[in-house]
């Protein structure tokens, strides 16, 4: 079989201490996992189950990188996330078993042009163009999670230019990890190489052009985001 073009390079993610490469398959997305992020966003945490949205696997950036400010909006902002990473295909896993398939852990951010979610919410039409434009999605180092454990708590925090913006804890999440999972593959087979961003605690708000911006969990690291001009 031959291709008409080269196939592109498979995404991927770094992998604390080693010079080993996490493949990137998919980038799965929760919404409204924190209740005050939730009530902030203008929603009620308390009357729906988890739902997601996706990234594009080629929109990661990696720690250090700096983003151009996106075209098509006028208000980016941060959401400081805690990353799941799928080593084990399953389908229906249930929650009992949800942490057997997972490879480990890290830090994200995930990059939103809010004006254009804002309005397609207003039109009820999807996010896509708000979430998974091109270098959306911000993953720090992965660290396995025979080194790691399954993190419930710790600190999650965003700081902009120095500045604490968020500062929760991951045992404020709604929906845990092992539920999250559990949920998702009701409808869809996860497999090696899907990424999970489990949602942002409150405090999200915009970056502007020459902003440094770090996410930090405890005991995962920290990933910093530098946004240059519009390209």
């Amino acid at each position: 079989m031959a291709f008409v073009f080269d196939p592109a390079p498979t995404p991927s993610a770094a992998v604390a201490g080693t010079d080993d490469r996490f493949p990137v398959r998919r980038i799965f997305c929760v919404g409204r996992n924190y209740a005050e992020h939730a009530r902030e966003m203008g929603n009620d945490p308390d009357r729906e189950p988890p739902f997601f949205f996706t990234k594009a696997p080629d929109s990661v950036v990696e720690d250090g990188a700096t983003v151009p400010y996106p075209p098509e909006t006028e208000d980016l902002h941060f959401e400081g996330e805690f990353i799941v990473a799928i080593g084990k295909a399953g389908f229906n896993v249930s929650e009992a078993d949800a942490l057997d398939y997972v490879w480990g852990y890290g830090t994200g951010n995930d990059l939103t042009r809010r004006d254009l979610q804002w309005a397609a919410k207003k039109a009820g039409r999807p996010w896509d163009w708000s979430k998974g434009f091109d270098r959306a999605a911000v993953i720090g180092a992965l660290y396995p999670a025979t080194e790691v454990g399954h993190p419930s708590k710790g600190f999650i925090r965003t700081e902009v230019n120095g500045e604490i913006r968020q500062d929760a804890d991951l045992s404020d999440m709604i929906w845990a990890v092992p539920e999250i999972i559990a949920y998702l593959t009701r409808s869809i087979e996860i497999r090696p190489g899907d990424l999970i961003m489990t949602g942002t605690p409150a405090g999200v708000g915009a970056l502007q052009v020459g902003d440094s911006c770090t996410v930090s969990i405890e005991g995962l690291g920290a990933v910093t985001t530098k946004i240059g001009p519009k390209a």
